[in-house]
């Protein structure tokens, strides 16, 4: 069987979609297959961000903000919007799943632990779901 494609994605793919898609890849070992995007991707993806996430042993040195394509939202399985209303490039073919949370462009670490939290245990009821 093969791994169904979840898309996550926010504003500047820099934060809240780079952790959704990190933080899948973490929890499904593989059994999904996680991507994500931005509608106006930043240059890097958030220093807050990725230290919480490198608290969790995962490794974002090679992550880079990109843009969501039409193609994406037409291949994607399930497409996880971080937050509501986003001006997408093109019409969602499976799943819409819509999570709201807050942009975390002006936090530091410790600030952005809690949100890390909580989109881990969104990440996780999702993972269980798509099994």
């Amino acid at each position: 069987m093969t791994a169904p494609t979840v898309l996550f994605i926010c504003t500047h793919n820099a934060g809240r979609s780079q952790l959704g898609a990190h933080l899948m890849d973490h929890v499904s070992e593989g059994r999904v297959h996680a991507i994500s995007g931005g509608v106006a991707p930043a240059d890097a993806i958030n220093p807050a961000i990725a230290t919480t996430l490198s608290e969790l042993g995962i490794d974002t040195a090679r992550a880079r903000p990109r843009a969501v394509t039409a193609e994406d939202l037409a291949t994607a399985d399930v497409v996880v919007t971080m937050k509501p209303n986003l001006d997408l490039p093109g019409p969602i073919r499976g799943e819409h799943v819509q999570w709201s949370f807050p942009d975390p462009a002006d936090w530091d670490a410790e600030g952005a632990r809690g949100m890390r939290d909580a989109v881990e245990a969104a990440v996780r009821d999702l993972e269980q779901r798509l099994r």
